[in-house]
């Protein structure tokens, strides 16, 4: 039976139930061939069909990235997309498989910040989190937390804590003063209490690290 015939859209359901069920399934039987399919199913006519396999594949890599992370290429492939399903699908996918082949991912990633300066919340949010896991690499790490200080520079308010927050562990003495000199400059234009107490709590652990 072809996995195709296995996805929401196939099996007329609105929800991602059988998305999610399905990755599960690929993921315990370690299967292969159906990523092979489902990567196939990307170029599918249908846009649900599209939709629905790149929902499968970053269920996929979040879970085992590592049965993805050859693919890599593909994903940064359909960052040019028009269909803004697979485009966010993607970054969520290279988010994922960042650790398992940075290499990959740094090469492309002039082409990943030009996806997400023209994306959604969720590509940047994603965005973010490929620069934070490179800046982990001692390789990349000059590089990437240049492009991630300049992402908490024009990012919006309401995703500024978070960004904050998971970019600590990658903050060390050579970058922490203009990490630091950045969510400051932020601060005014938090207007929410619970937002700016998170990135004060930021700032007071830089202190101390």
């Amino acid at each position: 039976m072809s996995i195709i015939t296995r996805l929401a859209s196939s099996l007329n359901r609105r929800d991602e139930g059988p998305n999610q069920e399905l990755a599960q399934h690929i993921v315990q039987a370690n299967d292969r061939d159906s990523i092979k399919e489902l990567l196939d199913g990307l170029n599918n006519k249908s846009k649900d069909i599209q939709s629905d396999c790149i929902k499968v594949l970053y269920e996929i890599a979040e879970v085992r990235p590592e049965l993805v992370a050859g693919y890599a290429d593909k994903f940064i492939a359909l960052l040019d997309s028009k269909n803004n399903r697979l485009q966010w699908g993607a970054m969520t996918a290279l988010n994922a498989i960042t650790s398992q082949n940075p290499e990959a991912i740094y090469g492309s990633l002039a082409k990943i910040i030009s996806a997400a300066d023209k994306g959604s919340v969720i590509t940047n949010d994603h965005c973010v989190g490929i620069l934070i896991k490179l800046a982990a690499h001692k390789e990349f790490q000059d590089d990437a937390f240049s492009l991630l200080l300049e992402r908490l520079v024009s990012s919006p308010v309401n995703q500024l804590p978070m960004y904050a927050e998971k970019a600590l562990p990658v903050v060390n003495e050579n970058n922490k003063a203009a990490f630091s000199k950045i969510l400051a400059s932020r601060l005014p234009d938090i207007e929410k209490d619970s937002k700016r107490v998170r990135v004060e709590k930021v700032l007071k652990k830089l202190q101390s690290k």
